[in-house]
């Protein structure tokens, strides 16, 4: 089934203090902004900030009307009282009061459900997603997915699917499972299209739809120009990319259009992509975010970097 989402989503990560502390106020803000902006698809995850998003994103959320948004959050990574020292080891500015124990078992699944409910403050999540399973297939195949189906079926949880940074395994379930939605992080951009041949024609075919997430590369495609020492996939970006980047920023710029604007919209113009979902830490990134979803892009920019063989040729566009 086709998920009903709003087509720009907030992503949680950021204030789960994802590389840095942001207080409550500054988070609440983002959310806030969000909300201001036409916002109504919020996602999160136990992982992000030992649960400090999904708290932050119940407690925002919490005077809105229920039936008015949607939230997604996750399933594979239990979390379990720990008595550690320092800060979280996995790149979030939080104690280490918890530790992420990978479960992908019906149990697992039950327990992380209920544990997010409980830390957003609500009785229901409208989609769970089973989240980076790369090296578990086989529980999250055989344990998790029919656990999800069965809780989908009670009406405890609306839609389900998985959420991944590669596309390969998605496809998998795509075809081999009845799962509703998949997240794919940094795998359709506008700086590459792996996902196009194969998967996102599976999605088409059996009715997935594809919310997209890491649509910036991990900060490649952020900021008008390309810095030498941009990040891809959260490590510094290799020279090519970094000047394949620089090329498109180039062809946008000759368009009156700026690069996060046309990668924030560029996803979108497959049928299969639903929504796509940009992480914010503050009211100031989440307004600038909004801006670019609704700058308008010429057809001609999408022509000209299909001619120069920037973007697939074959690439549905906005």
């Amino acid at each position: 089934m086709k998920v009903d989402v709003s087509r720009l989503g907030f992503g949680g990560a950021p204030i789960g203090n994802l590389y840095r502390e942001v207080s409550d106020e500054v988070a609440f803000g983002a959310v806030e902004a969000a909300w201001q902006s036409g916002v109504r698809y919020f996602d999160t995850a136990p992982h992000y900030g030992l649960g400090l998003s999904e708290r932050r994103v119940g407690v925002a959320l919490a005077g809105r009307p229920r039936d008015g948004y949607v939230i997604s959050t996750k399933v594979g990574r239990l979390l379990e009282p720990f008595d550690g020292e320092g800060l979280d080891d996995e790149g979030f500015a939080v104690p280490r009061n918890f530790r992420r124990v990978r479960d992908y078992s019906a149990d697992g699944v039950k327990r992380s459900i209920e544990s997010s409910l409980e830390r957003l403050g609500t009785d229901r999540v409208e989609i769970v997603y089973i989240h980076d399973p790369d090296d578990h297939w086989a529980s999250a195949f055989g344990e998790a997915y029919p656990a999800l189906e069965e809780l989908r079926s009670q009406g405890v949880v609306g839609a389900i699917g998985v959420g991944m940074n590669q596309w390969e395994m998605p496809e998998r379930f795509v075809r081999e499972t009845d799962i509703d939605v998949v997240m794919l992080a940094g795998r359709y951009t506008l700086l590459e299209q792996p996902s196009l041949v194969s998967f996102l024609p599976a999605c088409v075919d059996r009715g997935v739809s594809v919310v997209a997430c890491g649509v910036f590369n991990s900060g490649l495609l952020s900021k008008p120009e390309v810095a030498s020492d941009a990040r891809y996939d959260y490590e510094e970006a290799p020279f090519e990319l970094v000047a394949r980047a620089r090329a498109i920023a180039e062809v946008c710029g000759r368009h009156g259009v700026t690069l996060p604007q046309a990668a924030i919209q560029f996803a979108l113009g497959h049928p299969a992509v639903v929504s796509v979902v940009i992480g914010a830490r503050t009211a100031e990134q989440m307004t600038a975010n909004a801006s670019y979803f609704s700058a308008a892009i010429p057809e001609d920019l999408w022509n000209e970097l299909k001619a120069l063989n920037l973007i697939d040729p074959e690439v549905p566009t906005p």
